[in-house]
C-alpha cells in the first residue's frame, strides 16, 4: 500500500495527510501547532517546499504541497522527523500538559519516538478539478468536524487566504 500513494514525479504537486499516531488529538494545544508551522516555515525558507493549500486538524495535517528545488519525499521525511522530535520534547517539558505521561508513553516505541504514523499518502494532482476538489476538502474539514461554521473562519487553514479575508499563518503558492 505505501507504493501506491509514493511520489513519482518529485516535481509534481501533490495532496499529501500526515497523521499521528494512534490520532491522538495534539494539536489542541497551540505550542504543539507552532512547531508544527515553524517547521512548515523553515521547509519553505530552506527546503524549497512550496505550499498551496493547508490545514491542521486536531490530529492530522492536510497540504497541498510541491517543490521545484528538493526532492518532496525528503522534504516530507525530514519534517516529519523533526517535527516528532520537537514536539515529544515540547511535551516533555510542559508543565501544564495534563496528559504528559500518556503521551509520553504512547509516543515511545523501542525507546524511540513514533509521533506520526508511517507514511503521508500523497496523491499526485494531475488536473485543475483534483486540485479543486482537494482545495475544497482540506478547507471544508474544520466545519466537518464542527470546529467552526464557515471554513474561512479557521485560524489553522489556508482557506483566509484564498477567501481574501485575512493573511494566513503561512505564506502560499497560490495556483
Amino acid at each position: 500500500m505505501a507504493h501506491s500513494y509514493s511520489i513519482q514525479d518529485p516535481q509534481g504537486q501533490y495532496f499529501i495527510t500526515c497523521t499521528v499516531h494512534q490520532w491522538v488529538d495534539i494539536f489542541t494545544r497551540k505550542l504543539y501547532v507552532d512547531i508544527l508551522l515553524d517547521s512548515l516555515r523553515f521547509c519553505q525558507q530552506k527546503k524549497g517546499l512550496k505550499i498551496h493549500a493547508w490545514v491542521v486538524m486536531s490530529n492530522h495535517i492536510h497540504l497541498i504541497v510541491s517543490s521545484e528545488s528538493e526532492n518532496l519525499s525528503n522534504i516530507i521525511r525530514d519534517f516529519k522527523k523533526f517535527t516528532s522530535k520537537q514536539i515529544f520534547k515540547a511535551i516533555k517539558s510542559n508543565t501544564k500538559e495534563s496528559r504528559k505521561n500518556w503521551l509520553i508513553w504512547l509516543f515511545t516505541k523501542d525507546n524511540q519516538i513514533c509521533f506520526w504514523q508511517s507514511g503521508y499518502h500523497g496523491k499526485q494532482i494531475l488536473t485543475q478539478s483534483f486540485f479543486e476538489n482537494k482545495l475544497d476538502y482540506i478547507h471544508l474539514n474544520p466545519v466537518r468536524a464542527g470546529f467552526i461554521e464557515k471554513e474561512e473562519e479557521y485560524m489553522y487553514s489556508s482557506c483566509s487566504d484564498y477567501y481574501g479575508t485575512r493573511k494566513g499563518l503561512l505564506e502560499l503558492e497560490l495556483t
